[in-house]
């Protein structure tokens, strides 16, 4: 009998990766492209849907034969995404988002903050539709920017012939049906996915806000289904470009943070007698990236101030998704990294070592107990707080800079800045936690988990154990287990989550820093408090 294979395909920030993994989740081969990223203007950030599309073939091509499987054993592939939208016109080719007119230029980036403004006006309008997002909609959903198309590119709005998030155009140029995924439109859209069978559009949202006409001519579709449903099977052309086959089923997509939710959490109930839904309450799943999610679901809905959601199915079938983020962690990490008068010489010795610059500058910090940045505070709001603050005017902010240019100097700052973002992710927890969550254990994929300093310290700040997924690429595995799904190989995405996602290593808290960590979370939040004070101070100007 021959052995069955899912193809995994995640659309990350600055890359493309394909997965082929058997139905025991195993990850049988990989393979990676970068994607283009164009910054026209400040908080502009863009991308192109061909490139997108043209590394796509080329990493599932690679990984399937890499991976020594036949294409005729491949049964499913879906895709997830980062939450970035997508214009098409009306043959279904790329067209503008971008203030240069470029039409390969036709993706709006989900960290682009172009629409910041736009937020706040939509925000100030207080529609019930706002509860379902924390309370406030930020730049990096779809409506604010898509009205910022409207008003500033008038002729994109009159020619667009649909707009996608970024999975469900995968799904579509893969199939050729346009069909939406629940969790991209609830997520990022407003959609209502509690309403009805699978949700419907609040159009009074859409008419305060001067988007009546999105639903015009087809733009945005209403066939909105659960992520993992069977949306179609690969269209010829795509069989083609795939190296693929026709027969292959094409499961609805989800949003990347939310597939890596899918494959790290299935180990929650690893022991378990079947699926017990209370089990997912106290586990958080962590998705660390450019940004990082924290994603946690709940049976009853929970509104909390600040943290987006709660969106009804969105990530598991029947239950509530709470979502919390920050805006930039591995992207801000990057950026100590090279912001100092260190960086090229760090970049020189890193490859004349052969180690990574994390690795040389860990080495660093192990000498050091963590009240080495006693007098070192960061506040890692540099392109604003997604959450508990909802603020995206927030800003960062380091307090205790010196002269020293030092390569030492640049490790306490890159050690300060990664307790800055456990700091961020324990003050989510924490707001989840007064609302009716009781996190106990950390799931924990992405970039940041390959940094043992980033792990400690982040279950020494939470005083979560963290839970390490057995496959490293979870993220890739969530979206395999839609397509495992979509393709009938388990009836729903919870028995194959239990089949395919399996713990790995454990890393538990340390308590002698606690009364450390205690003082310096003070700190952390006292720092956004000075920072309103002085923002309320200067709003006259």
């Amino acid at each position: 009998m021959a052995q069955h294979y899912v193809i995994g395909v995640d659309v990350g920030t600055a890359s493309v990766r394909a997965g082929v993994f058997d139905l025991a989740g195993k990850l049988r081969a990989s393979a990676v492209e970068p994607i283009q990223i164009f910054r026209p203007q400040e908080n502009f950030a863009e991308q192109s849907s061909e490139d997108i599309w043209e590394q796509t073939g080329k990493v599932v091509r690679r990984a399937v034969a890499d991976a020594g499987v036949k294409a005729e054993d491949v049964i499913g592939i879906s895709y997830d995404a980062t939450c970035s939208l997508v214009a098409l016109d009306r043959d279904n080719q790329p067209i503008t988002i971008s203030p240069t007119g470029s039409r390969a230029q036709n993706i709006v980036m989900w960290m682009d903050h172009r629409a910041i403004g736009i937020a706040d006006e939509i925000n100030a309008q207080g529609h019930d539709v706002l509860k379902y997002v924390g309370g406030k909609i930020s730049p990096e959903m779809e409506p604010p920017k898509l009205k910022w198309i409207k008003q500033n590119l008038p002729d994109t709005w009159r020619n667009v012939g649909k707009f996608f998030d970024l999975a469900d155009f995968m799904v579509y140029q893969s199939s050729g049906v346009d069909v939406r995924s629940l969790c991209t439109v609830v997520c990022k859209w407003g959609y209502l996915g509690h309403e009805g069978e699978f949700g419907r559009w609040d159009r009074s949202f859409y008419e305060q806000i001067g988007l009546a006409d999105l639903f015009d001519g087809g733009k945005v579709t209403d066939d909105v289904r659960p992520m993992g449903t069977f949306a179609g099977n690969l269209t010829p052309a795509t069989a083609r470009h795939l190296g693929l086959h026709e027969g292959v089923a094409v499961g609805v997509g989800i949003i990347d943070a939310h597939a890596g939710g899918v494959g790290v959490l299935g180990a929650v109930w690893e022991g378990e007698d079947g699926t017990p839904l209370e089990k997912l309450e106290t586990a958080l799943a962590l998705i660390g990236g450019t940004s990082s999610c924290h994603m946690a679901v709940s049976r009853e809905p929970r509104f909390i101030p600040g943290v987006w959601g709660p969106y009804f199915g969105a990530m598991l079938p029947g239950m509530w998704l709470t979502e919390g983020g920050q805006s930039a962690t591995g992207g801000l990490i990057d950026y100590v990294i090279s912001d100092n008068a260190q960086a090229a010489a760090l970049q020189a010795q890193a490859q004349q070592s052969g180690c990574s610059v994390y690795e040389i500058l860990n080495d660093i910090v192990q000498h050091h107990t963590p009240r080495w940045t006693k007098d070192l505070h960061v506040l890692d709001y540099h392109h604003g707080n997604r959450s508990p603050k909802a603020d995206p005017h927030a800003k960062g902010v380091v307090d205790g800079l010196t002269l020293d240019t030092s390569l030492e100097s640049v490790a306490k700052r890159y050690y300060a800045t990664i307790q800055a973002c456990a700091y961020g992710t324990r003050d989510i927890i924490e707001a989840m936690n007064a609302a009716g969550y009781r996190i106990e254990r950390i799931f924990a994929t992405g970039g940041g988990t390959k940094n043992p300093v980033w792990l400690q310290e982040h279950a020494d700040i939470t005083g979560c154990a963290i839970v390490l997924a057995q496959e490293a690429e979870a993220v890739m595995l969530g979206s395999a287990i839609l397509a495992a799904v979509a393709a009938g190989a388990f009836p729903n995405i919870p028995a194959a989550m239990k089949a395919m996602s399996h713990a790995g290593a454990v890393i538990q808290p340390n308590p002698a820093h606690a009364e450390y960590h205690q003082a310096k979370f003070e700190i952390y939040r006292e720092m956004y408090e000075e920072q309103l004070r002085r923002r309320a101070r200067m709003a006259r100007f």
